[in-house]
């Protein structure tokens, strides 16, 4: 397979859940093959009007030592920064220029993990984002703060 048929196989299909435990929440099932690896990743709008990301921790989300893998929680950040820019960064491709994080906890199978933020900045060709990563099941205790700057590459097709 050539890139474009990888990219027309994993066009986005923002998709809304009408049953279980994650109805009324949104993903891009085959959006981002990584993605689909690692998630199911879930957001929606929050009742402060903030996009509110989640996931379900699973045992592949841990590492060794039975605690949610840094990469995972990296992975997460990465899908909640382009939903928390998602109307900055409409029309547009963009790719992660920059990544910081602070690991200040983690979770366990079967925690919620949710994600709350905001842009702080956008400009023509870069978004600025910030955000959190917190375990829901142990009373909102953060797990990371980060911030981003998202790049503008070109306009989407």
């Amino acid at each position: 397979m050539d890139g474009g048929e990888i990219e027309n196989n994993y066009a986005s299909k923002l998709t809304l859940v009408t049953e279980g435990e994650w109805a009324g929440w949104s993903w891009y099932p085959g959006g981002d093959p990584f993605e689909d690896l690692a998630g199911p990743f879930y957001f929606r709008v929050g009742d402060d009007g903030r996009p509110l990301c989640a996931f379900r921790a699973e045992l592949k989300h841990m590492n060794g030592g039975q605690f949610m893998h840094g990469g995972c929680v990296m992975t997460f950040a990465d899908f909640c920064l382009f939903v928390i820019a998602r109307n900055a960064i409409e029309g547009s491709r963009c790719v992660t220029a920059t990544f910081n994080g602070e690991f200040v906890g983690t979770a366990r199978v079967g925690d919620l993990v949710e994600c709350t933020g905001e842009v702080v900045k956008a400009g023509r060709s870069m978004v600025f984002v910030r955000g959190i990563i917190s375990n829901a099941s142990a009373g909102g205790e953060p797990m990371m703060s980060f911030s981003s700057v998202l790049k503008k590459t070109a306009a989407r097709p």
